[in-house]
Parts: structure tokens; C-alpha cells; sequence
């Protein structure tokens, strides 16, 4: 099997993925239009985002998007539904980290990573709503993390935003249930990304003593963004290749 797979598990879906120029999103954005859906990305990172949608031809179009200015927001979704004449599928994937424990953490950052990872998924649902409603059976994803399940030390405001946007999935699968708009969350443990490249991450604690790769995401995102998933909303979709499950054979709690 290939890491994008081609098929039509999308074909007539279009999405919406912000932070879609390398990483995750995308892997995501691959992922997506290998399977038949039109997908537009939204990023800061302009070179990069142009030159994946070059790459991924006539189904994909970049815009630059901060999430957490709302007028940009308003002009994805016109673009989405200007390009490709609907909007059926949001990934809220854009993120930030800042790590330091909570005595010394700066307020600047509290802020800053408050404003990326929750404000800019509040967003992204309330902009798309309404050309949600309009193209349903439609899906909302948000990309939470294993911090939104656990903690870990040193990353407060990563954890508190993580955390938050799991309820938030909830309270807005709640809201939209009867207008045919899906909405869950996907919480990742380790993966290799741009994000992490830096880190150290042996990982000897999780099941699977490894970290997962962005096509592994990629798959889960696709199920969700699918009819495949209709039945699915206001829930957690953990890949993170057991640590959540408890310390693995051998680990102890400072491996």
C-alpha cells in the first residue's frame, strides 16, 4: 500500500484544512485528494503552501490563512465555495507549542498559544457553519491531541488548549446533530513532524515504541471526513500507538 492511496471515498468533498502546508495538514491535503475531494489549504507559510497545491494540480488551491484573524477565515471559506461551489469538510489542524512550567511560563505565550490552537478553531466552526449546513452530510474534525486526554509537564497552555478543544467538539456535535454536520476530535500522540523533528521522543513508553507517521493520521482524517463515519460525532479518535493505553512492558514512569 502506498502512504496516499488512490480511490473515491471523497469524491464530491470538498475540505477545508488550516495548517495545511506541511505536516500533518499536509498529509491530510494528499491524503484527501488522492481520494476524489477538492481541497483547499490555508497557512502563513505561503511558499510552502503554494507549492503543495502546484504539486497536487487542479483539486487543490492555497490561501494564506492566520486563524486567528476571523476576516481571513470568512475569505477560505468564500474561496472553498467560489473554487470548488461547496464546503463539506473542515480540519481544523493548526497548532503551536510553547513549552515551560506553569511558575514560569510568560503570559505572552499563555496568549498566544491560546489564540492559535482554541480561538482559531472557534473560528474556523463559526465561519463555516453556515456552508457546512448548506453541503451536508457534512464533517468537522479538530485535531486535539493526546494533551487533550492527559497531561504532561511543562506544556500548560499546549494541554489547557488541547483539552478545551475536546469539549468544544463536543458542544458543537451537540449543536449541529440535526443539521446533518458531524463533528469529532482526533488526538495524536507523537508524530513526525516539522513540530517534533527537534524533539526527543524514544518513546519507550508507549505500546508500539515508536512514533507515528503523518500518513498514519492521514487515514483516520479520510474515515472521518467520509460517509464511511455518519454515525460518528462528538467524540475522540486516539492514534497514538498505545501510550494512552498505560506504560508499556519494561517502561517505568521516567522512561
Amino acid at each position: 500500500m502506498t502512504d496516499y492511496p488512490q480511490g473515491n471515498r471523497l469524491d464530491g468533498k470538498v475540505a477545508l484544512i488550516s495548517g495545511g502546508a506541511r505536516g500533518l495538514g499536509e498529509a491530510f491535503a494528499r491524503a484527501m485528494v488522492a481520494q476524489g475531494a477538492k481541497v483547499v489549504i490555508g497557512d502563513m507559510l505561503d511558499d510552502d503552501g503554494k507549492v503543495l497545491a502546484d504539486e497536487l494540480g487542479e483539486a487543490c488551491t492555497y490561501v494564506h490563512l492566520d486563524v486567528t484573524d476571523r476576516t481571513q477565515w470568512d475569505a477560505a471559506v468564500a474561496a472553498a465555495t467560489r473554487t470548488y461551489g461547496r464546503l463539506n469538510v473542515l480540519v481544523n489542524n493548526a497548532g503551536i507549542v510553547r513549552f515551560g512550567p506553569i511558575d514560569e511560563f510568560p503570559v505572552e505565550q499563555w496568549d498566544e498559544v491560546l489564540d492559535v490552537n482554541l480561538n482559531g478553531v472557534f473560528h474556523g466552526i463559526q465561519a463555516s457553519v453556515a456552508a457546512l449546513k448548506d453541503a451536508a452530510p457534512s464533517s468537522i474534525i479538530n485535531i486535539s491531541s493526546t494533551a487533550g486526554l492527559q497531561g504532561y509537564v511543562a506544556l500548560s497552555a499546549y494541554n489547557a488548549t488541547k483539552f478545551a478543544v475536546r469539549g468544544l467538539t463536543k458542544s458543537v456535535a451537540l449543536d449541529l446533530g440535526t443539521a446533518g454536520v458531524r463533528c469529532n476530535s482526533v488526538h495524536p500522540g507523537a508524530v513526525l513532524t516539522p513540530m517534533t523533528e527537534d524533539l526527543d521522543l524514544p518513546q519507550r513508553h508507549v505500546a508500539m515504541r515508536r512514533v507515528g507517521q503523518p500518513p498514519e493520521l492521514a487515514h483516520l482524517v479520510v474515515y472521518l471526513a467520509s460517509d464511511e463515519s455518519t454515525f460518528c460525532t462528538g467524540a475522540e479518535f486516539t492514534a497514538d500507538g498505545g501510550e494512552t493505553a498505560g506504560l508499556a512492558a519494561g517502561a517505568t514512569a521516567t522512561t
